[in-house]
């Protein structure tokens, strides 16, 4: 009899307990909204507010970083510092993987990197190059929310393949 009491008790306090518990998790989700901006630039410093960049992305001054980036450093493999590293970024973002296109579409032109070639889809890919590396930017949406995003970053390959071989003549 005692266990039905307790039981009752805690029916109606359910519903509270559950609204107390999700409602701070919506509104911290909600924060996020709206266009991705720049945690840093080449100035190590953000454009609006004058504060410095993340300290994990200053390594990488040559590339542009969404606010609120995560770098996940587990599959992250870096050679070399500044702006001749070479090697694989990877970063979740709470932003979708269309703003995160937008925004390396938009802000690589101002870290000198031209463009080769872009294609949105499901898995986007971007292409760049500057002083000699090529970059590709991998964008993928998250189950949950937000978007990963791949950085591959490799020395730019010779711009003329080697002539075929000649043919050689049958003896005669």
């Amino acid at each position: 009899m005692m266990m039905m009491k307790q039981d009752k008790v805690w029916r109606p306090m359910a519903p509270t307990l559950m609204l107390a518990l999700v409602l701070p998790l919506m509104v911290a989700g909600c924060s996020g909204l709206g266009a991705p901006t720049m945690s840093g630039s080449s100035n190590g410093a953000d454009d609006k507010s004058g504060a410095p960049a993340q300290a994990s992305f200053t390594r990488f001054p040559d590339l542009p970083m969404p606010v609120s980036a995560d770098l996940q450093m587990d599959k992250t493999l870096i050679f070399g510092a500044n702006e001749d590293w070479i090697g694989r970024l990877v970063i979740h973002t709470s932003h979708s993987a269309n703003d995160m296109f937008d925004f390396y579409k938009r802000e690589m032109s101002g870290f000198e990197w031209q463009e080769i070639t872009s294609v949105r889809s499901k898995t986007s890919v971007m292409t760049y190059t500057r002083r000699g590396r090529v970059a590709t930017i991998q964008i993928e949406g998250r189950t949950l929310r937000g978007a990963a995003v791949t950085i591959t970053v490799s020395p730019r390959g010779a711009e003329e393949f080697p002539p075929p071989p000649e043919p050689t003549k049958p003896a005669s």
